[in-house]
């Protein structure tokens, strides 16, 4: 369980969009916490799952693959010990496949389809970082949906 103030609220934000389907509410809360963090110049931990929660709730794809591209780019500044320290039970690595995962299909819902697969491909390439948990399954299977849409073989 996360201790960080910052990662609880981005949590709630989840809660309000994933399990209550408050898009708009979970919108308006990410913008609040994305102007208290300094937007990208704030803690890159923060910005990063930020970034990649508000990508989830945004209505144009366009916003959506912004929002992605600046949690991927946030994600190469973080840590393993910055991780750890705000109680997230991931490492830095596992942040990846879900990030190319998204990324991916973003490009896909543009028609981008050269940089849907090499997204694709790199989030195969990271996915070993994530565990035969919940989650891990959870973003195989997304990985998986995505390869037969794109044609791929799995």
């Amino acid at each position: 369980m996360t201790t960080d103030p910052t990662m609880t609220r981005i949590g709630q934000g989840v809660e309000l969009h994933h399990h209550r389907g408050q898009r708009e509410a979970a919108r308006d809360l990410f913008a609040q916490i994305w102007d208290d963090i300094g937007g990208e110049q704030g803690d890159p931990l923060h910005v990063c799952v930020l970034a990649h929660s508000m990508a989830d709730v945004q209505d144009d794809v366009h916003q959506e693959l912004i929002w992605d591209l600046r949690a991927l780019a946030a994600a190469d500044l973080v840590t393993d010990e910055r991780v750890a320290q705000a109680g997230v039970p991931l490492s830095v690595a596992g942040l990846y496949p879900s990030l190319h995962l998204n990324l991916s299909e973003c490009y896909r819902k543009l028609g981008d389809l050269g940089r849907a697969r090499e997204h694709l491909q790199q989030a195969r390439a990271t996915i070993g970082a994530l565990g035969d948990d919940e989650y891990g399954r959870l973003i195989r299977g997304g990985l998986e949906r995505l390869a037969e849409q794109l044609g791929e073989a799995t």
